[in-house]
């Protein structure tokens, strides 16, 4: 009993010098911890530490706070300078801008150029989905014919300027360079040509300073020149392909009026466009069978619109790219012949297919003559393209195109389109 008491005392003693132990290492802890702490708080302070040392050690001074104090406000008065001197530089930089700009508008008037070219005025900013698609500029495909250096395509560029410019004019003046830089030309104002008739105009009665043929009679036998031109041989009614031009049906590529009509109820087809329309033949022809047709054409070195208006005919001078200037669902055919090609670039082709679309009435036709395209692209381009708009095929033939050698892989695809009509 005395030996379990005496080990049972001895491991007590042992338990409280181990728990002093803790207490006084735990104390050691927070007095280091506390000293430590009261001594940053005094170097921090701003207070200047001078530690007396005997004469033979070395003097310790620690940094002094306002001496940094003073170089932050020097810094801060500096930073604020460095800010007053970069707002006055931007002044300046916009001021030069704006007196650049002034300079080249004026220019720009000096040397005729249309300011508008310099930009949209912001206007195609505001525009949102595909109709800032269809308003923006598309880059023109390597096989585009070259009748400009251009290199895209914009269909509509702030034309509110050059309408004012032109509402001012007398007479027209001859188109300047390029050709079509009026186009399209709303609101002209300006005066005829005084002695310009309707039927067989002389040559007197055309500004034929754009082309380079100055009478009809160049134009005409031009088709047997040398050099290529738009729609090189149509001015030669009485010899040239113009003169047979639709009044058959091979029942291959070229289609025969009468056939195409046939397709319809007699009477059904009455009014329509032909786009790209070159000297209204097809106009004319429609003509012969009680129907009025528009057609759309462009003045490519050659006087295209007053041609057709001297055949009695209506003449529409605006471009693929421009919506078409008719209401929804009242045109009964639409033709194009050549025109509507693989040179368009893809967006802008499909937009002047859906804008034909829209204005052909529930039945109505879209006929398709001598669309040219690669061998490639057909499957793979334009026939998804037709299915995508929604037309029935009611006749499609493709060809081989073989002027240019049949490694070249090129064709040639006309159809007879409907609208349907449900």
């Amino acid at each position: 009993m005395g030996g379990a008491e005496d080990h049972e005392h001895h491991l007590y003693s042992r338990r409280s010098n181990q728990q002093r132990c803790r207490k006084r290492t735990k104390l050691k802890i927070l007095l280091l911890v506390i000293s430590t702490n009261l001594l940053s708080v005094y170097l921090f302070s701003g207070a200047t530490l001078d530690v007396q040392w005997p004469e033979h050690a070395p003097r310790i001074h620690l940094w002094d706070s306002d001496a940094l104090r003073r170089d932050l406000n020097s810094t801060r008065a500096k930073l604020a300078d460095a800010h007053v001197a970069l707002a006055e530089l931007r002044l300046r930089c916009s001021a030069a801008s704006s007196l650049l700009d002034t300079l080249l508008s004026e220019l720009g008037r000096l040397h005729g150029d249309d300011p508008d070219g310099l930009g949209d005025g912001g206007w195609r900013g505001e525009l949102s989905g595909e109709l800032k698609l269809v308003a923006s500029p598309h880059k023109l495909p390597s096989a585009s014919p070259r009748t400009s250096a251009a290199t895209s395509s914009t269909p509509c560029s702030a034309p509110r300027a050059g309408a004012t410019r032109r509402t001012c004019w007398r007479t027209c003046p001859a188109p300047a360079a390029p050709v079509q830089a009026q186009v399209p030309d709303e609101l002209r104002r300006a005066d005829a040509v005084p002695g310009e008739h309707v039927d067989d105009p002389p040559d007197t009665s055309i500004t034929w300073d754009a082309y380079s043929c100055k009478n009809y009679s160049c134009l005409v036998n031009r088709g047997r020149a040398k050099g290529s031109y738009d729609c090189k041989d149509c001015f030669d009614l009485l010899r040239g392909r113009e003169k047979v031009r639709w009044l058959s049906d091979n029942g291959g590529l070229d289609f025969g009026i009468d056939d195409v009509l046939r397709t319809r109820r007699p009477g059904a087809v009455r009014i329509g466009l032909d786009i790209g329309g070159g000297t209204g033949t097809f106009a004319a022809r429609m003509r012969e069978r009680n129907v009025t047709v528009v057609t759309s054409t462009m003045n490519f070195d050659g006087p295209f619109n007053s041609f057709i208006a001297s055949r009695g005919l209506v003449p529409l001078h605006v471009s693929v790219a421009h919506r078409l200037p008719f209401a929804d669902h009242t045109l009964d055919v639409v033709h194009s012949m050549h025109v509507l090609s693989n040179w368009i670039p893809d967006v802008m082709l499909e937009f002047a297919l859906y804008d034909i679309y829209r204005v052909l009435r529930p039945g109505g036709l879209f006929w398709l003559d001598h669309f040219f395209c690669l061998g490639s692209q057909l499957n793979a381009t334009y026939v998804p393209m037709f299915d995508r708009i929604g037309f029935k095929k009611l006749r499609w033939a493709a060809g081989r195109k073989l002027d240019r050698g049949i490694r070249k892989d090129e064709w040639y695809v006309s159809a007879l389109l409907e609208k349907p009509v449900t």
